[in-house]
């Protein structure tokens, strides 16, 4: 019989893994996540145990950092998405994220391979219609502009 504990921590694992994929970080880190869940929700003994004992490792695709995570959560009840570092997105378009449509990896793809700093670049480019022509983005041109509008004037998005 599957521990109690092990049905949460890999149900937790599920969730550590939509939040990382909804941010399009590395797939194979999202993967990962999903493979410990199943493997987890498996396991006959108490996985914070395993992980306390250092056997938890000895599982293939479980390595330190994933156990590491086990003990988090037997800890503290909740495991944080890891921040990937190639979604952080610079400071000064985090208010971006108020946009529709607009994600941690939408804006750092604007910002490193499209060269848009400012919101006048950002409207250029809306305006040009190519904005939408992004993969994932499906967010209206209008309610865009609309958004950058907001963040002009200060407002609060609705």
């Amino acid at each position: 019989m599957v521990p109690p504990r092990n049905l949460a921590i890999a149900a937790e694992f599920h969730r550590v893994a939509d939040e990382l994929e909804s941010q399009h970080a590395n797939p194979f880190r999202v993967r990962a996540y999903r493979q410990a869940a199943r493997l987890i929700a498996r396991l006959p003994e108490d996985a914070g145990e395993l992980a306390r004992r250092g056997k938890l490792t000895k599982l293939k695709g479980i390595g330190k950092d994933l156990t590491q995570k086990v003990v988090l959560f037997c800890d503290g009840g909740r495991i944080e998405a890891p921040a990937d570092p190639s979604v952080e997105i610079p400071t000064a378009l985090a208010s971006w994220l108020q946009l529709p449509g607009f994600s941690p990896s939408l804006i750092r793809h604007l910002h490193d391979h499209l060269c848009i700093r400012s919101l006048d670049d950002l409207e250029a480019l809306v305006r040009s219609r190519l904005l939408r022509t992004l993969p994932d983005f499906t967010a209206n041109d209008e309610h865009v502009l609309e958004g950058i509008r907001r963040l002009r004037a200060g407002a609060p998005s609705p």
